[in-house]
């Protein structure tokens, strides 16, 4: 038996990747900071399609969250086939008025954890045939984003370390893939303060939409869901950096 394993397990996409890894009959170990959501969605989860899903609580936003949650795996002997560092969040307003602690924290769960938890279980990864890792980015990894400036950047981290990766790990058997969704049905625009922007005001793609091209290309380093997000994206690409930059602050504001 081998598990994936799933960082902010406990609603939006990640939830979303937790149903549909468990109808394709793959066990899970479900992470996330509240346990009781996570044990309730693993009891539905096992009554529902017959999967083994372990719960372990996890606050990535410590510094030695990533290493503590890999220790607790190794201990209990789990194998890993897959990962989905899917944790994260984004909080919106102007960089000198947000709470310092709480932009170093975004830092923490976006990237160090991230990175973290990655070198940690690679050697897991590596044992098993036709592992993968799946790294949520964003479509905001291919801009810079006033109003959301450290979310932004902290994307554009995670995509350039999963193609780096992409590149490295290619002849070891394990897959590496960036997701970088648009704005998507979740608990992440209340939570970044930004239900009221014109980002979230236009189409909004669904979790299970995501999720489901996330997992049928997770062979690719990208992996943008949606005709009018990788639309967006190449424009962008074709586009001066201050155009790209002032419509992202245009969409944030």
């Amino acid at each position: 038996m081998a598990y994936v394993v799933l960082t902010g397990a406990s609603a939006g996409i990640g939830e979303a990747f937790a149903h549909q890894l468990a109808q394709q009959k793959q066990d899970l170990i479900l992470v996330a900071r509240r346990e009781e959501r996570l044990q309730a969605l693993a009891t539905e989860l096992a009554d529902r399609y017959g999967i083994t899903a372990q719960v372990v609580k996890a606050d990535l936003a410590q510094t030695d969250g990533a290493a503590t949650l890999a220790e607790t795996i190794k201990a209990s002997g789990w194998a890993v086939c897959g990962l989905i560092n899917n944790a994260g969040f984004g909080d919106r307003g102007d960089f000198d008025q947000l709470a310092l602690e709480r932009q170093l924290a975004m830092i923490q769960v976006n990237v160090s954890s991230l990175v973290a938890l990655t070198w940690h279980l690679l050697p897991l990864l590596k044992a098993q045939a036709g592992s993968f890792i799946i790294n949520v980015a964003s479509t905001a990894a291919f801009q810079a984003g006033p109003k959301l400036a450290i979310y932004y950047a902290s994307k554009a981290f995670v995509l350039s370390f999963s193609e780096a990766l992409h590149e490295e790990l290619k002849h070891s058997g394990v897959a590496v893939s960036a997701l970088c969704p648009g704005a998507t049905e979740s608990e992440f625009a209340s939570e970044a303060n930004m239900t009221d922007t014109k980002l979230f005001d236009g189409s909004v793609m669904s979790a299970e939409t995501v999720v489901r091209h996330s997992l049928a290309h997770r062979r690719r380093a990208i992996v943008i869901p949606g005709l009018l997000n990788r639309l967006m994206v190449w424009s962008g690409k074709l586009s001066p950096r201050f155009i790209t930059r002032r419509i992202a602050g245009w969409l944030q504001a």
